[in-house]
């Protein structure tokens, strides 16, 4: 196989996603009553969403399991040349199965489908010939039908993947609306890494750990600076005597204050202090605290419980939970 380096690559590339987009676009108008159907019978199902393929289709069939039982719809897959070999008995009558296959007439098809129609499960065939023995079989069609492979010789499976996994998406967001799927539940599926902290970690989760910096407002600048430096939060709150938040004293501001004062021997908190400073309730999710940090380019936030000073979140403590 001789190299050709004399091609485009750029151009190359540009045309495989042209192609692959174009495909995916024309999908839309596959979008029928099949698949309208296809949804409400899998709402309707007491049984579980089995998927499977052989090949390349086997790959995305894969990646659509693990996307509906992400997102609610109980799924599993089973590789349709296993199927033949003992992996049927994984599947109830109750269950429906999406065979994904582009020809929709391979060999392993062709043995599996009169088994799986055998056993009562209802088919689903995510196929991108409609003129096929997959499709002539199934009870609903789910059409991926492409112009052509990204590939120059219309061979090697590209597009047609593609536009299959696309489809899938496409069945898994449909479900997931139908059924109402919050982030609330999206987090019960995701509770590790950071997709799944951002959704369930509270900052009341996350704050506690840290020491509280706090000063009355008529406390000498002297005692300021020790308070910060011994709570090791780059800042000390400024509460009056039932703990209500008056503001705030950063490093920041006492550096700014030293450079304009020279008789610093008489300032007080008061005098110093920002006044309004931003503040998070502790029952707010950690991952509004990091917005909020962001947007005001700050590294630490009052954590309030009420109108009461609660404590202090810093940008360390999100980056130890993985939020950031």
């Amino acid at each position: 196989m001789a190299l050709n380096i004399g091609k485009n690559i750029k151009q190359i590339a540009k045309e495989v996603l042209i192609n692959e987009a174009r495909a995916i676009e024309n999908l839309t108008h596959f979008i029928d009553n099949d698949f309208e159907a296809c949804v409400n019978e899998i709402l309707q199902s007491k049984g579980r969403v089995v998927i499977t393929g052989i090949g390349k289709s086997a790959i995305i069939a894969n990646k659509i399991v693990a996307t509906m039982n992400s997102t609610g719809t109980p799924a599993l897959f089973m590789h349709a040349a296993d199927a033949i070999h003992g992996d049927l008995g994984m599947i109830q009558s109750e269950d429906i199965v999406i065979c994904l296959s582009k020809s929709g007439n391979t060999p392993e098809i062709k043995v599996l489908v009169p088994l799986l129609k055998r056993r009562g499960s209802k088919l689903v065939a995510l196929v991108s010939n409609k003129n096929s023995y997959l499709a002539d079989h199934a009870d609903f069609i789910l059409n991926a039908t492409i112009a052509e492979e990204a590939c120059p010789n219309n061979l090697a499976p590209t597009t047609s993947t593609t536009a299959h996994l696309a489809m899938g998406d496409a069945l898994a967001v449909c479900l997931l609306e139908m059924r109402d799927f919050s982030s609330e539940d999206f987090a019960k599926y995701h509770p590790g890494g950071s997709l799944g902290k951002q959704l369930y970690l509270k900052v009341e989760d996350v704050f506690s750990n840290n020491q509280l910096p706090i000063v009355k407002p008529e406390t000498p600048l002297k005692d300021v600076i020790l308070e910060i430096s011994s709570k090791r939060l780059g800042a000390t709150a400024v509460v009056d005597d039932a703990q209500n938040l008056l503001g705030i004293i950063t490093d920041g501001d006492l550096r700014r204050m030293l450079q304009k004062e020279s008789n610093i021997a008489k300032i007080t908190a008061a005098e110093i202090m920002s006044r309004d400073p931003k503040s998070i309730d502790k029952s707010e999710f950690a991952v509004k605290a990091l917005q909020i940090m962001q947007e005001k380019s700050i590294s630490q936030l009052i954590v309030k419980d009420g109108l009461k000073v609660a404590g202090f979140i810093h940008l360390h403590d999100l980056l130890k939970e993985g939020i950031v």
